[in-house]
């Protein structure tokens, strides 16, 4: 685990306040670098424009045309990112880099043909917009798909700077852009939006070629039958599915959602309060990044050093004892700060939806938001820990139930009323929890007799 975890480790070994500081504050750039300059830069271009005559209904279309774009591309490429960053890691230890560029390009060449071909099936949906906005829809729609498969293989060879960096580049593009086009309504701000994409798509191709320059420039090898696992294809679609599945019935449900530009509907009671909740989740994602990337990979790679090395039966225990110690610290922390995170919300929720402009009346589903937020990222670290264990069964099967149980119970709440909105959401995610609990829970007991026996 070279990189990030010996940067976090060196600080993590200062052992004092200021270090350990220094260490969450690392994990919490790097970890959600990324996905905090999207929201931020996508805020600011609303911000920005409040005091123009473009407040009101542009921005609120531009924001929801954007929040489109990545919750479709998120699904659509959902199974080649899983599937594809696991074939490049086994190229990558195999001794294999020169492969990794060409199968880089041609990943990119399939997800932009599929979202191309995808985005014009779509398309007769937004009859009666303007030509420009329906082009930029389809290039945005293309980018994007193709900057998430960059991101993903980029942060799964731990180059977590470069791409925060570029996230900065992009983004800092998209606002600016936005600020000198947004006279041009929705279609200016959706072009700048789309100028930055393809610029962040552009310096995170440099970077893949710098790194890893090939012999080819384009190659298939991932799409060959058996290169790819199939239990990753479907845990990348049914996980972003998962995510996504509640917020869509919200849109369309005729009681939560409303129309906002085309065949686009939002829901304002549901969409801001899961959106404040997802804020909260930074620290926790800090700790998950410092915990995974310190105490249990090391733990994890002692265990296994052992296996190889042949070690005595005490040797192994003793080390599996400590992966297991690990594992709960871990896990537990997440828990503390996430806890810590949703008292704080509790106290400032009043303030938040006033600024938000959303009544009291819903505070109870910020409140239940949250702790299902919290809750996402306990579920990412016993997922996190299957995935180190490849148990991809295990993971495919929590992933379905959740993606099932959050479509279920979400509907259900929607028939319910307004006082349970919320409860689907977070009672999938803490079922899901519990039985990733359980399922960890009996494969650390069998730990050495299963590495043992499926050699």
């Amino acid at each position: 685990m070279a990189g990030i975890g010996f940067a976090l480790r060196r600080l993590l070994d200062q052992d004092t306040y200021a270090g350990v500081l220094r260490a969450y504050t690392y994990a919490s750039i790097i970890g959600s670098g990324p996905w905090l300059l999207s929201i931020i830069g996508i805020l600011a271009i609303g911000l920005l424009s409040l005091h123009t005559p473009l407040a009101g209904e542009a921005v609120a279309q531009f924001q929801v045309s954007v929040t489109y774009l990545i919750a479709a591309t998120l699904i659509l490429t959902g199974p080649i990112q899983l599937g594809f960053t696991r074939y490049i890691a086994d190229l990558v230890y195999r001794g294999e880099e020169g492969s990794v560029l060409p199968n880089f390009h041609g990943a990119l060449c399939a997800v932009t043909w599929g979202a191309g071909l995808l985005g014009l099936f779509l398309l007769p949906l937004f009859d009666g917009l303007s030509v420009a906005y329906r082009v930029l829809m389809l290039a945005g729609f293309v980018l994007v798909a193709d900057v998430w498969v960059a991101t993903i293989l980029l942060s799964g060879l731990k180059e977590y700077r470069a791409v925060l960096a570029l996230y900065a580049l992009g983004y800092g593009i998209t606002v600016g852009g936005a600020l000198w086009l947004r006279p041009l309504g929705v279609e200016g701000l959706l072009g700048a939006f789309v100028l930055g994409q393809a610029l962040l798509l552009a310096g995170m191709a440099a970077l893949v070629a710098r790194r890893y320059p090939g012999t080819r420039f384009l190659a298939f090898d991932f799409a060959r039958r058996g290169a790819m696992f199939p239990a990753l294809l479907a845990v990348g679609f049914a996980f972003n599915l998962g995510i996504w599945i509640d917020k869509i019935l919200f849109w369309f449900s005729e009681g939560t959602g409303q129309g906002v530009i085309g065949p686009l509907r939002a829901s304002v009671i549901y969409d801001l309060p899961i959106f404040l909740a997802y804020l909260s989740i930074v620290p926790g994602m800090a700790v998950f990044l410092v915990r995974l990337e310190t105490d249990f990979a090391e733990a994890y790679q002692r265990f296994y050093g052992a296996v190889r090395e042949g070690a005595r039966l005490e040797t192994l225990e003793q080390a599996r004892d400590e992966m297991v110690a690990s594992i709960r610290r871990g896990l537990f922390e997440i828990i503390k700060i996430q806890s810590i995170a949703a008292l704080l919300v509790f106290v400032a929720g009043p303030s938040l939806l006033e600024w938000a402009g959303i009544p009291r009346l819903y505070l109870p589903l910020l409140y239940v938001d949250v702790i299902a937020a919290g809750l996402q990222v306990v579920l990412l670290g016993l997922l996190n820990v299957f995935f180190y264990l490849d148990k991809r069964g295990t993971v495919l099967g929590l992933t379905a139930a959740f993606l099932a149980m959050n479509a279920a119970f979400t509907w259900l709440s929607l028939q319910l009323g307004a006082p349970f909105y919320g409860y689907g959401f977070a009672a999938a995610m803490l079922l899901a929890v519990l039985a990733g609990f359980v399922a960890l829970d009996r494969k650390l007991d069998s730990l050495e007799y299963e590495t043992f026996m499926l050699q």
